[in-house]
């Protein structure tokens, strides 16, 4: 079943990869992709509306303001729950890392944005969305280590389903608030994805290794 599980979950991903390499070929030539195209017309009609104003908001639960001393408190907290330095690292330099490789990342494609708001934590360029690739790592790792710490099945579905909502909506309110295209998230949560599963599996083996000492 888990072999299964992980030829899904590398299946998806590859053809998630190669639509992104699609999209960035067409975004060098100087192009829109044509789902970004295709939903610039609906994001127009939520300027200026309560949907707006509530994803203004829930942005703001992955802006830096709010992600950087989030990380910098659980760092401490996750070092105090497992009484090890080893998750608190993994945490800590892996949304720290998260966030520079998404910065290279942006600088490589120099992509502009459909808007720039330096309220909005939107400024440089788009490609991929930080707010989506850094939360889901960020928020991914939260709900594994606390997870990790809960006995109760209810209590680690509810953790699970809760921090995916915080990472879906936050990659929603990027495109409602019109500073990032779709394009944009869909690749930052790719990528995020990516990184999320490598840092488990550094930890896992990490703790594997310590286990047979």
């Amino acid at each position: 079943m888990k072999s299964r599980q992980n030829y899904v979950c590398t299946s998806l991903i590859f053809v998630l990869f190669c639509l992104i390499l699609w999209w960035l070929i067409v975004i060098k030539q100087g192009k829109m992709p044509y789902v970004d195209q295709w939903t610039r017309v609906f994001v127009d009609t939520l300027a200026d509306t309560p949907v707006y104003t509530w994803f203004r908001w829930i942005t703001e639960l992955g802006s830096r303001s709010f992600v950087q001393p989030l990380t910098i408190g659980m760092t401490v907290i996750i070092w105090f729950m497992y009484r090890d330095f080893r998750p608190a690292v993994i945490f800590g330099f892996g949304v720290l890392g998260t966030h520079f490789l998404n910065t290279v990342m942006k600088e490589m494609v120099a992509r502009e944005r459909p808007s720039i708001s330096i309220i909005l934590n939107a400024e440089g360029y788009s490609f991929p969305s930080g707010h989506s690739m850094i939360s889901l790592v960020c928020y991914g790792l939260l709900a594994y280590f606390i997870s990790k710490k809960l006995r109760s099945t209810i209590m680690i579905t509810v953790v699970y389903i809760s921090f995916a909502l915080i990472i879906l909506l936050i990659g929603i309110s990027r495109y409602v608030i019109n500073v990032h295209f779709l394009t944009d998230i869909i690749t930052g949560y790719t990528f995020g994805s990516v990184i999320l599963i490598c840092l488990i599996r550094i930890y896992e083996r990490m703790e594997a290794n310590k286990e047979k000492r």
